[in-house]
């Protein structure tokens, strides 16, 4: 062995040092480089002096040849022998490196390890729960017991936004945050808002009679205005146009209008519209069984937060000059009771809960006065963790909101019950069971939520510019259980994560599975629609409802314990496995389950109806240079990008966390990336061009070519063709950054 050592010793470290030069042609540059392999027993004249830097400028020296040394046929045995003890010791260690490398092989589940130099803190994995254990565990933990028990104690009778009992629930969060180790904290802004007249009332006077109501509608314009009576159904527009019609002139006009089909702040814009001095709206009995003597509470901003701060957070606003939202209305609005409210009405519209409605005539005089005063407030976000163990930085925010106007039972005492029992029950498994999801989840407790979503959307506006990179889901506990009927508004992203829920909770009851076919759209008054429209976090507000107490005294414990006939607890529970088993789905998944195709069919039938609006238009009204070519590309171009990403997704190596990490980010931006880039959130925060509101979306390029169809003054063909240019890009931008790298996009446009 000895002799063989030595053989082996002369072949690698033979002397003369000993230079080997050839050619490697036609590589994959094209050109003729030449390789020089060096063989050398001096290292230290490779690597010495200050280390690699020198090696790598290390100057060439010449050339040697070294002639065949003379060597013995027991010198060939010798080394034939090391040579093969050389091959099976590398055979060997290879070997049991490559069955290492199969028993550890690298997961998304996998987290990183840590950035200690020294190398020596191990890489933690997920624990191997499967889903079913997982979602077995969750309904264990969510029992009707502690439901109850939670209901119990945070139904209180006054928790109005920035008082005191709202403040005491506030702080009975954090201690339940604090207690489940959430790693708890407060979110405080300054806000104004506008509250009933702290002396007196508002009031209306009819035919010399006068009635003094207690409800209001916050944000109202103020003082006293009088004006003809008229009945205008719902106040929606399709309504007004009907009475337009009848060649009935709105013009300071006071329209008496039904609650219900659109939200307050809508009914108000709509009257505003058509140069209607102010507006009264009622629950009429036909929709609200709630009696002829009660008051209806609520707000008229079209749009969401303070709106004395639109765009920009409310944490100090004395730093900022006076600003106002658009959606503030100008003239005066007020509830009434069915009671006060009492012609018959067009044909079509039908005759309702009531004998008479006012029409209106020219000796229907009508004075509304609206004493509203306008307030600061300083109110208190409140929110806990549980950290994700892979993509700690990617989160999904569970939210509900707390105040309410007066006992809120189903407002707000149902969902932020169910929302402390939620992040119970996920603490408990992750404490006790193991349980370690790969994202983390945010639980948040919003105030203000009563004057349209205000702490929700105060937090967004003052975090924007992280939230929509790192948040990528929101569910929202907002009236979660006001019925037996389920219902669920969503973004179209998010519809796939629902059913799947759905079917798999309720495998034998089909008719659930019906409604989920059947998704309602999100609406300015859902409590999720800012982080859906305004900072693009794809959203779902899930609900069991048919109620009609809310924004009123008679939101009560006992009165949804009749409409749900006794079975709350049952109820909440349903609802609370069917947002958390949502919500343990995204974090839990290798791949955030968001269906980014589901867009393709939504812009797909949005671009139909704007090209058949265009052919219609091309004989004359609109020029011919006019074309789609260019918002035909751009869907082409998102449909073949989402397509791809699908592909890759059904393709991708689940135990590559880098792809797994790309591949996440690509379905997180889709709903970002539908916010049009060239409004300010300022004018116009709710953005998103499918589902936001205002000229940069899809339905306001159709409303702009219906206007110039009718000869509308305020039709624009240069405006038409900047709105087609924005729109077109916004698509096409989505798709790009959809497509992934730089270099695979489809920029044929």
């Amino acid at each position: 062995m000895d002799q063989a050592r030595t053989t082996i010793s002369k072949i690698f470290n033979g002397e003369p040092r000993s230079y080997t030069r050839f050619n490697l042609t036609q590589n994959m540059e094209g050109d003729n480089s030449q390789v020089e392999m060096k063989l050398s027993s001096d290292m230290d004249e490779e690597v010495g002096g200050n280390g690699v830097g020198e090696h790598m400028n290390h100057h060439p020296r010449p050339a040697y040849t070294s002639k065949p040394n003379q060597r013995s046929p027991r010198s060939i045995c010798f080394m034939g022998i090391g040579i093969l003890l050389l091959f099976i010791i590398g055979y060997l260690v290879g070997y049991l490196s490559h069955r290492r490398t199969d028993r550890a092989a690298p997961s998304c589940a996998e987290a990183l390890s840590s950035d200690d130099s020294d190398g020596s803190a191990p890489i933690q994995t997920v624990p191997s729960l499967g889903w079913k254990d997982i979602t077995a565990l969750f309904k264990d933990k969510l029992s009707t017991a502690n439901i109850e028990s939670s209901l119990s104690e945070f139904s209180i009778a006054d928790h109005q936004a920035g008082s005191a009992g709202d403040e005491a629930l506030a702080n009975k969060l954090m201690r339940k945050f604090r207690d489940y180790n959430m790693n708890p904290w407060t979110d405080e802004h300054f806000v104004r808002v506008q509250d009933p007249p702290s002396s007196g009332s508002n009031k209306i006077t009819f035919r010399d009679q006068s009635f003094s109501e207690s409800g209001f509608l916050s944000y109202s314009g103020t003082g006293s205005v009088q004006g003809t009576l008229l009945y205008a159904y719902y106040g929606q527009m399709d309504d007004l146009r009907r009475l337009q019609d009848l060649t009935i002139d709105f013009n300071g006009k006071v329209l008496l209008v039904r609650a219900g089909k659109i939200s307050f702040a809508e009914k108000v814009a709509n009257a505003a519209a058509v140069n209607a001095s102010a507006v009264l709206i009622y629950p009429d009995p036909a929709d609200y069984s709630i009696g002829e003597g009660t008051d209806l509470y609520g707000h008229v901003h079209l749009g969401c937060g303070d709106p004395y701060t639109p765009g920009f957070p409310s944490f100090n606003n004395t730093q900022f000059p006076p600003a106002q939202s658009s959606g503030l209305p100008t003239i005066p609005a007020q509830t009434i009771r069915p009671s006060t409210a009492g012609r018959d009405p067009p044909r079509g519209w039908g005759n309702g809960g009531l004998q008479k409605y006012k029409l209106g005539g020219d000796d229907d005089l009508v004075t509304v006065e609206v004493n509203n005063v306008l307030t600061e407030k300083k109110i208190h976000n409140v929110f806990g963790v549980i950290k994700g163990l892979v993509d700690a930085d990617r989160y999904v925010v569970i939210g509900a909101q707390r105040d309410a106007w007066g006992p809120g039972y189903a407002k707000s005492t149902v969902g932020t019950s169910l929302l402390v029992e939620i992040a119970r029950s996920i603490s408990e498994m992750i404490s006790k069971n193991g349980f370690k999801p790969r994202r983390s989840i945010v639980f948040a407790s919003w105030s203000a939520g009563e004057y349209g979503a205000v702490g929700a959307t105060e937090w967004l506006e003052g975090y924007l510019s992280s939230l929509n990179m790192k948040a990528f889901s929101y569910i929202s506990l907002d009236g979660v259980v006001t019925g037996p009927t389920f219902k669920a508004s969503a973004s179209p992203l998010m519809y796939d994560v629902i059913q799947s829920t759905l079917k798999e909770y309720y495998r034998t009851l089909i008719i659930l599975m019906i409604f989920c076919n059947r998704m309602e759209p999100m609406t300015l008054s859902d409590t999720a629609y800012p982080f859906q429209a305004f900072t693009g976090i794809p959203s779902v507000s899930i609900r069991f409802t048919s109620y009609p107490f809310f924004g009123t005294m008679l939101d009560t414990k006992q009165n949804l314990d009749i409409k749900v006939s006794y079975s709350l607890s049952a109820l909440v529970k349903t609802a609370g496995e069917i947002a958390g088993q949502m919500a343990l789905r995204l974090v839990h998944d290798h791949l955030i389950r968001l269906n980014v195709e589901k867009y393709t069919s939504i812009l797909r039938s949005n671009v139909a109806l704007i090209n058949r609006e265009v052919i219609g238009l091309q004989s004359g009204r609109v020029p011919k240079t006019l074309k789609m070519q260019w918002l035909m590309s751009a869907l082409g171009s998102y449909s073949r990008a989402s397509r791809k990403l699908t592909s890759n997704i059904q393709n991708s190596d689940l135990g590559d966390f880098e792809q797994c990490r790309i591949i996440n980010n690509q379905i997180m931006g889709v709903e970002r990336d539908l916010l049009s880039p060239y409004v300010s959130p300022q004018i116009s925060p709710f953005r998103h061009i499918l589902l936001g509101s205002g000229s940069h979306t899809l339905g306001g390029l159709r409303a702009h070519l219906t206007a110039i169809k009718e000869g509308s003054a305020s039709a624009d063909l240069d405006l038409l063709k900047n709105q087609f240019a924005l729109t077109t890009w916004t698509i096409q931008s989505c798709a790009n950054a959809l497509a992934g790298s730089v270099w695979e996009m489809d920029n044929e446009i």
